[in-house]
């Protein structure tokens, strides 16, 4: 998967590892943009084999519960999958304390849904029921919190580049006091917070969203480096960089020859798989199954085809032209 994750974006950079602790319990705390690909990312760059909270409506289908559990995936459920379903949160709460007390790794969502926006939205409190009640169960658990900041520099769109950062661990037990559990939440809550503005895009005013965001992409900044985009929008300093707008006649000519060579897989996206994407927050995730799929059959046929016309050494060497081209497409586009 990280292969194929690496084959897929343009670039990963990934920041902070050495802020995760290797020998005790971790809940990775990301914001949220884009569906499953948040958490294949995390998941093979985050040096732990961690479990996921997963919102429970994907296990739905009982013949893909065992490969959800196969993938350490935990169901957890949510107001909008019915008020009697959320009594079913405690057996996930004590399941998720008996992984931390074991010196597990967890990730889970702290906004409880997923948006393409660049911001970071108010976190829900369900995160820390499970620090909570790991404590109350065993005081001497020295959970750390590592927040995730998670940047795409463009998430529905492709080919893309991201960018994690893993910022420094929280330690839960010192902001804790079992005698104030509300000031404990508004504490650990706003320490989140705080974090996830710092390590991600955040554009704090709603209201004026898609003004400020239409003078950030005028600016061409770069989405990868919270820290530039944070500033510009602190000091509103929206200069255009030049030099990234020279770059546009190749990229379309980039893009045409793409389009042409793989024809039949931009086709047969565009036309059969495109439509059925439900959410604009998931056409990431369902463009990279669909050509993680297709592609290796692709190929295939490419390669079966040309040798069969000509000999296996050129149909060789197409599908190796091929790949190259896809693989320098993507990665310099």
């Amino acid at each position: 998967m990280k292969i194929n994750l690496r084959c897929y974006y343009g670039k990963i950079q990934v920041f902070g590892l050495e802020n995760i602790p290797k020998d005790k319990p971790v809940l990775f705390l990301p914001n949220h943009q884009n569906a499953l690909l948040d958490v294949l990312l995390i998941g093979v760059d985050c040096n732990r084999k961690p479990w996921f909270l997963t919102r429970s409506d994907v296990f739905k289908r009982k013949t893909l519960n065992s490969i959800f559990n196969c993938f350490q995936m935990i169901p957890i459920y949510r107001i909008r999958d019915g008020r009697a379903s959320l009594k079913n949160n405690q057996a996930v709460f004590d399941r998720c304390s008996e992984l931390l007390i074991n010196n597990n790794a967890i990730v889970m969502f702290p906004e409880a849904n997923h948006s393409l926006k660049r911001r970071v939205r108010p976190l829900s409190k369900g995160f820390t029921r499970i620090l909570f009640n790991t404590l109350d169960t065993a005081p001497e658990t020295d959970i750390q919190i590592v927040p995730v900041g998670l940047n795409y520099r463009n998430a529905a769109k492709f080919p893309d580049k991201v960018a994690l950062y893993f910022d420094t661990p929280i330690a839960v037990k010192a902001m804790y006091d079992p005698r104030d559990e509300k000031g404990s939440v508004d504490r650990i809550k706003e320490a989140v917070f705080n974090s996830l503005k710092k390590h991600t895009s955040h554009i704090e005013n709603e209201e004026t969203y898609e003004d400020t965001l239409s003078k950030l992409d005028v600016a061409r900044v770069d989405y990868l480096n919270p820290k530039e985009v944070n500033a510009a929008l602190e000091n509103r300093d929206f200069n255009v960089v030049e030099s990234e707008k020279q770059s546009g006649f190749l990229s379309g000519i980039a893009t045409g020859v793409f389009a042409f060579v793989n024809f039949p897989i931009v086709s047969l996206w565009r036309t059969f798989a495109k439509p059925k994407v439900w959410e604009a927050e998931f056409m990431g995730t369902l463009r990279f199954a669909f050509a993680l799929v297709i592609y290796p059959m692709y190929y295939g046929l490419v390669g079966v085809v040309t040798a069969f016309i000509w000999s296996p050494l050129v149909g060789l060497g197409t599908v190796l032209s091929l790949l190259l081209f896809n693989w320098m497409f993507v990665r310099f586009n």
